[in-house]
């Protein structure tokens, strides 16, 4: 009998074969299925006298082919590529919205047509209708500023609500891989093979891999451990939820559900991608829009307020809505210094100035209401605050305004000679920073005769100039310095030694105070979301300042203003704002291109490590259909044995 067992253990592998066999053939096309072969032993051999007989073939088991470091290499470059093609695609959406590469558009055009309506207006400080298209350029402008600013908030919530999707994917997951986890165990915990469940799970451990970076552990009985950022979300058969939400630094997190307080450390996949973007690289982007945004307000504003349109000065001017009396939470910031209010009584034509200090940093540090007290003490002014905003305005008779347009009259003076002239000041400061002048007499004598000379001497003892104002000087004649001063004296008698001085200034505000609370500015806000063009412009273009002299006849505000387009911007890091927002755009540029670099080498590595698995695990019909014919052939072999045995049983029964 013993033959027949060997003819009944190679049907049991030719059955055991087919089964295998068609199995490969089935899952050919299965995503994530790995081949799987027949391992067969010859069967203990048993003795007949003297030899050792074979007793057949033994079915050993099922192999699935698998090469476990390539496929641990697949999981990690999917996983790479998952956050990287996440990134690649927002930041390609981004650069397309920011419109630098369409053929027009943009916000660099914008800026151009803003500045461009800033210089036709500087060259036609009276026309109406360079003050109206100045306006309609702003408005442009801001609409394109907050378009974009929008846009990367939208981008930044959509992030949000993708990265909640994919924390419900994962858990979806999770759960597959814990429950075949125990399916597994429960199979080879009792001998068996559970090969095709193992290629379910791992499968479903790839598609996690694409969604975030895991760390595996391989357990007993088959089981597979898995990791998020050091959290096990898989451990045996039981899955651990995560969730997605926003921490109370603004940034998102990924933590296991129900708790919050311990963001993990996500590297990988599409939520890798999503929360880089969330957290990194837009907020970086939207910062660089909003620091150009600011940029160009403060900049243009602190011109702006130092000027005035063809309306002249003003009668009452009200601020902005401030979030807080302390000027130390004012954005943009305010620093120590003094800002000046020129005052005129409209009635004597007498003009003052008057200097209005800010301290910021002692120990009674100034407040809106406190600055507001000051600007009250002065003559012919009333301040007050009212509902978080300053509010100034001139008495009966008066006006003021923020304008470095020079006093008529020296600031200080010692003439000591019976009769001395008039002196007559005008024009506009043209250096760097806040000057005070001294004006000395050289020689006695009288105006327009003589040696007599004026010696112009800074603060810090430099001589400025020296000016002729003997013989060869009509007394009344205008002199005009090269930094803007222009003098005039009067006939008169001067002795040597007798001087004045001249307060002259670049700017009339050094704190950023007037700027930072609204008043006479052109432009508002604080990011590229909120800014706007201040409505009492667009409400009445003329208010647009162009003039920084008394008289109104000249374009020095707006040629300071025109001039933000090439002027090298301290809070741009010394870059103009085209420049600022070139390198903006070009840096994001370089990102997509980088990423578009790394995704198609990945892509590479993928194809090639794939090319290998399918090498070693990959289901070939042609090398399976050769297999069947090998067992069929088997299987045709064993039936001739199994009727050979019968015909030489019957033979032997016959004789007997």
């Amino acid at each position: 009998m013993e033959n027949y067992s060997i003819g009944l253990s190679g049907l049991n592998a030719v059955y055991a074969a087919m089964e295998v066999i068609g199995n490969n053939i089935a899952n050919a096309s299965t995503e994530g299925y790995h081949r799987q072969r027949i391992e067969l032993r010859p069967a203990d051999t048993t003795q007949t006298g003297r030899a050792a007989v074979g007793a057949g073939v033994d079915v050993v088991g099922v192999t699935r082919l698998i090469n476990g470091l390539l496929e641990r290499e697949i999981t990690a470059q999917g996983s790479s590529y998952g956050q990287i093609s996440q990134e690649l695609s927002i930041l390609s959406s981004v650069e397309t919205s920011l419109g630098e590469f369409a053929e027009s558009g943009g916000l660099n055009e914008t800026l151009d047509a803003f500045f461009d309506a800033l210089h036709g207006l500087a060259a036609n400080p009276l026309e109406q209708t360079w003050r109206n298209q100045v306006v309609s350029s702003a408005e442009v402008l801001t609409a394109e500023f907050r378009r974009l600013g929008s846009s990367l908030a939208s981008l930044e919530d959509q992030m949000v609500l993708e990265a909640q999707n994919v924390a419900d994917s994962i858990n979806l997951l999770t759960t597959q891989i814990a429950e075949l986890n125990g399916k597994i165990r429960a199979v080879e915990i009792n001998g068996g093979q559970a090969n095709n469940l193992r290629d379910n799970r791992d499968q479903r451990i790839v598609e996690l891999a694409q969604l975030t970076g895991i760390e595996t552990q391989t357990r007993e009985y088959g089981g597979v451990d898995v990791s998020i950022g050091g959290l096990p979300v898989v451990t045996g058969a039981i899955p651990l939820e995560v969730s997605v939400s926003l921490q109370s630094d603004g940034s998102l997190a990924l933590h296991a559900a129900g708790s919050e307080g311990y963001g993990l450390a996500v590297q990988g996949g599409r939520l890798g991608g999503l929360l880089s973007l969330r957290n990194e690289l837009l907020p970086s982007l939207e910062e660089d829009l909003d620091t150009l945004a600011r940029g160009i307000v403060s900049q243009i504003n602190a011109y702006h307020v130092q000027g005035v349109g063809i309306e002249g000065s003003f009668t009452e001017l009200d601020g902005w809505t401030m979030g807080s009396n302390d000027l130390n939470e004012i954005e943009p910031p305010i620093t120590d210094g003094t800002f000046y209010i020129r005052v005129t009584n409209t009635e004597t034509g007498e003009i003052t100035r008057h200097a209005v200090d800010v301290n910021l940093s002692g120990a009674s540090p100034d407040t809106l209401d406190s600055i507001a007290a000051k600007v009250d003490a002065i003559d012919g002014l009333t301040a007050s605050v009212g509902f978080s905003r300053l509010h100034i305005a001139s008495d009966l008779g008066y006006e003021f305004d923020f304008t470095p347009a020079l006093l008529p009259e020296p600031t200080a003076s010692n003439l000591t000679a019976a009769a001395p002239p008039a002196i007559a000041i005008s024009g506009i400061y043209n250096e760097d920073s806040n000057e005070t002048l001294t004006f000395t007499v050289d020689g006695s004598g009288a105006v327009g005769n003589g040696a007599l000379r004026l010696t112009v001497t800074a603060a810090n003892g430099d001589v400025v100039t020296t000016l002729n104002i003997g013989s060869g000087y009509a007394a009344g004649d205008v002199i005009e310095m090269t930094n803007g001063v222009k003098i005039a004296v009067s006939t008169g008698d001067l002795n040597d030694g007798d001087r004045f001085e001249v307060e002259v200034f670049q700017t009339t505000d050094t704190t950023g105070f007037l700027a930072a609370v609204g008043m006479n500015t052109f432009l508002s806000g604080t990011t590229a979301s909120d800014m706007e063009v201040c409505a009492r412009l667009i409400e009445d273009p003329d208010r647009i300042a162009t003039a920084l002299g008394g008289d109104l006849s000249d374009n020095g505000a707006a040629l300071r203003m025109s001039g933000v387009h090439d002027e090298a911007v301290d809070s741009l890091g010394g870059m103009t704002p085209n420049e600022y927002y070139q390198r903006t755009t070009a840096n994001l540029g370089q990102e997509v291109a980088l990423k578009q670099s790394r995704q198609e080498h990945i892509e590479a590595v993928i194809e090639d490590l794939k090319g290998q698995q399918s090498d070693i695990s990959g289901v070939n019909i042609n090398d399976e259909a050769a297999q069947l014919i090998i067992f069929e052939k088997m299987f045709q072999a064993i039936a001739k044995y199994f009727t050979s045995l019968q015909t030489m049983i019957t033979a032997l029964m016959e004789v007997v």
